[in-house]
């Protein structure tokens, strides 16, 4: 079984970074074994109705951003798609009561292809994008259940948002500001619900979590981890790939759910 992972994507600026964070992107995707795709819930891809899955055999970048360098608007990452796979998916999904649909247009949005352009910076894996449904928490954590067998597939799930991310709150001019204490303590809440698998304290998070409104102002950062969350089975052991944060509020807190070893 493949592991299960969430990553901060964090800015669009991270795809021409060198630091501890992108170095822990490249460990991440050196660790073995190898998938035979990945599947990735991005943040910047939420959409009512149908799931939407990419069958782009090629797909295209997206960049999804303005006011940034032009070196990074002339970036590439010629990963593959997998259209096989996005079937597999839809079929997985359908079976679970949650309509879905291929894409065959699409591309990958930079919450799909700015870390894995650290992680597997050969892009030599086939992708798959899944779309994020705006719905309840306990339904997103119902698709990650409806997921679940692609780990058994040798399929990596990979959601990427971001735990706290609140732009109004960042200090964009000090790359590395003091954390805000409302920041870190939600941050630590997180993980500590993640320790313990307790779905349903993290589905509850508006309500029992310390600064819910400041870290997630708007939830479809946060959601990626649900549908992850979601997927993970009680033998899962949970593990920091990155802990830490840029410009005082945004958390790059990078969590692995791995099977425990055979």
């Amino acid at each position: 079984m493949l592991p299960a992972v969430f990553v901060a994507h964090g800015s669009p600026m991270v795809a021409l970074d060198d630091d501890e964070y992108t170095r822990a992107l490249r460990g991440l995707g050196a660790r073995q074994p190898r998938p035979r795709a990945i599947a990735c819930v991005s943040a910047h891809w939420q959409l009512a109705g149908p799931v939407r899955v990419t069958a782009h055999p090629r797909p295209p970048l997206i960049y999804d951003f303005g006011g940034f360098p032009d070196a990074l608007y002339r970036l590439s990452y010629p990963a593959p798609g997998a259209p096989d796979v996005a079937a597999e998916i839809v079929a997985l999904l359908g079976a679970a009561g949650i309509a879905a649909a291929l894409d065959p247009a699409r591309g990958l949005d930079h919450g799909v292809w700015v870390p894995l352009r650290h992680a597997v910076p050969a892009a030599d894996i086939p992708i798959v994008a899944v779309s994020l449904p705006a719905v309840a928490p306990n339904e997103l954590l119902a698709l990650g259940r409806a997921l679940a067998p692609l780990r058994d597939r040798g399929v990596l799930l990979l959601g990427s948002g971001g735990i706290v991310h609140n732009l109004g709150r960042l200090h964009p001019d000090q790359h590395g500001a003091p954390i805000a204490p409302w920041a870190r303590a939600f941050d630590h809440w997180v993980r500590a619900r993640l320790e313990t698998r307790d779905l349903a304290a993290l589905a509850d998070y508006r309500r029992a979590a310390p600064h819910a409104a400041l870290a997630v102002p708007t939830t479809e950062h946060f959601d990626p981890l649900l549908v992850v969350a979601g997927s993970t089975g009680s033998d899962d052991q949970v593990t920091d790939v990155f802990v830490g944060f840029q410009h005082g509020t945004l958390s790059l807190r990078c969590v692995a759910f791995e099977p425990p070893p055979a």
